[in-house]
C-alpha cells in the first residue's frame, strides 16, 4: 500500500457506504427491469417476473429509507458525525476552489486550489476530508436519495397518488419525476463507479471506502519521519489499467447514452406512459446498449464486493500480526518429548 490509502472514513461510515450501495444497486435493477422490460426481460426473469421484481424494489425502497434515518440521526447524535458534517459543507474556498481549477484548466494559474486536493503528491494532513468535487457529489447523491424515497412511497399505491393529484396525468407527471431522479442517478452512478473503479492510483478498487481509518495508518514507511508527500510517485501502473480503462470507459458512455435513448423512446420520458409494466418493438442496438448499462452496473456491485473482501482480509492480517506467531500455529504448544 501507498500512503494514498490512508483511511479517511470512519467504520461506521464504510459500512454505511457499502450498504448503500448493494440497496442502490438493487433499486436500479429491480426499477429498469421494469421499465426496460423488452431489453431486459431476462432480469426481469430471475427476479421472479413482474410481481416478484416489484416486491424486492418496494423491499429495498424501504431499506433505503430506513438508512437515510439512520444516517440523519447518526449525523445528529455523534460527535464525529457532526464534526464531519461540518467538513462536508460547502464554503468560499470551495467556490473559490472552482474557480482556480477553471483557471488551472484554461493555463491562467499555476496550481489547484487547496480545497481541490484529492491525493496527488500531498500529505494526509494536507488533503481536505472531500474536495469541492466530493462534496458536490455528496450533496447531489444525498438530495437525489432523499427525493427518490419521498416520491416512491407517494407512488407505491397508484390509486392513492391518482386521487391526491386529483388527475390522472398529474399522478402521471409525479411518477415521471420519480423515474427521471432514477435516469440522471444511474447516470451519476455510473461514472462514479468508472471514476473510483478504474482510476489509475487505486486500480481495480479503492480501498479507502471500504477500509477504516483505524485500520489503516497515516502513512507507510520503514523510515521513523513521516514522508513528505503521498508517495504516489513511487507507484506504477498496473499492466492491464490501459486496456481495462478503456474499455470500462467505452462501455460506461455507451450505457449511460442508451439508458438515456431509451428512457425517452422507449416508453415515454422516463417512464412508461401508463401506470404498469409496458411493452413494444424495441431495437437491437438500444437493446445492447441498455444491457451494456446493466453490466456497468453488474461490475460496480462487483467491485463493492471485492472492496469489502479487502477489508475482512486486512482485519484477518491485522489481527494476526497482533497474535503474533502464536496465530500461525494455532495458539497451542507442541508437546515435549520429556
Amino acid at each position: 500500500m501507498s500512503n494514498l490509502d490512508h483511511g479517511k472514513f470512519t467504520r461506521v461510515t464504510t459500512l454505511f457506504h457499502s450498504l448503500l450501495g448493494l440497496d442502490v444497486f438493487l433499486l436500479f435493477f429491480t426499477g429498469y427491469a421494469i421499465m426496460f422490460n423488452d431489453e431486459l426481460w431476462w432480469l426481469l426473469a430471475v427476479m421472479g417476473g413482474a410481481s416478484g421484481v416489484t416486491a424486492i424494489h418496494r423491499i429495498t425502497g424501504i431499506g433505503l429509507i430506513a438508512l437515510i434515518v439512520f444516517w440523519i440521526v447518526l449525523q445528529i447524535i455523534s460527535p464525529t458525525g457532526r464534526g464531519n458534517f461540518s467538513e462536508i459543507l460547502p464554503g468560499k474556498d470551495d467556490f473559490d476552489a472552482f474557480v482556480q481549477d477553471v483557471q488551472f484548466m484554461l493555463g491562467r494559474a499555476d496550481e489547484r486550489h487547496p480545497n481541490a486536493r484529492q491525493f496527488a503528491g500531498y500529505k494526509a494532513d494536507e488533503v481536505p476530508l472531500l474536495s469541492y468535487i466530493g462534496k458536490g457529489v455528496v450533496f447531489i447523491f444525498s438530495i437525489e436519495l432523499t427525493l427518490l424515497a419521498i416520491s416512491g412511497l407517494l407512488i407505491w399505491s397508484k390509486t392513492g397518488l391518482a386521487a391526491m393529484f386529483q388527475t390522472k396525468a398529474a399522478a402521471m407527471a409525479f411518477v415521471t419525476f420519480h423515474g427521471l431522479l432514477g435516469v440522471i442517478m444511474l447516470m451519476g452512478v455510473m461514472f462514479h463507479v468508472f471514476e473510483h473503479g478504474f482510476h489509475p492510483a487505486f486500480y481495480p478498487v479503492e480501498t479507502k471506502a471500504f477500509i477504516p481509518r483505524s485500520m489503516v495508518p497515516e502513512y507507510h514507511s520503514d523510515e521513523d519521519e513521516e514522508p513528505d508527500t503521498t508517495g504516489i510517485e513511487r507507484l506504477s501502473l498496473s499492466p492491464s489499467w490501459r486496456t481495462m480503462s478503456s474499455i470500462f470507459g467505452a462501455l460506461t458512455v455507451i450505457g449511460i447514452v442508451s439508458v438515456l435513448i431509451g428512457s425517452i423512446f422507449d416508453e415515454g420520458y422516463p417512464v412508461p406512459r401508463e401506470l404498469a409494466i409496458g411493452g413494444g418493438p424495441t431495437s437491437i442496438l438500444l437493446t445492447i446498449g441498455i444491457n451494456v448499462g446493466i453490466l456497468v452496473l453488474g461490475v460496480g456491485l462487483v467491485l463493492s464486493m471485492y472492496g469489502n473482501v479487502l477489508r475482512i482480509r486486512w482485519e484477518r492480517q491485522m489481527e494476526e500480526e497482533r497474535e503474533g506467531p502464536a496465530a500461525t500455529d494455532g495458539g497451542r504448544e507442541e508437546p515435549s518429548d520429556d
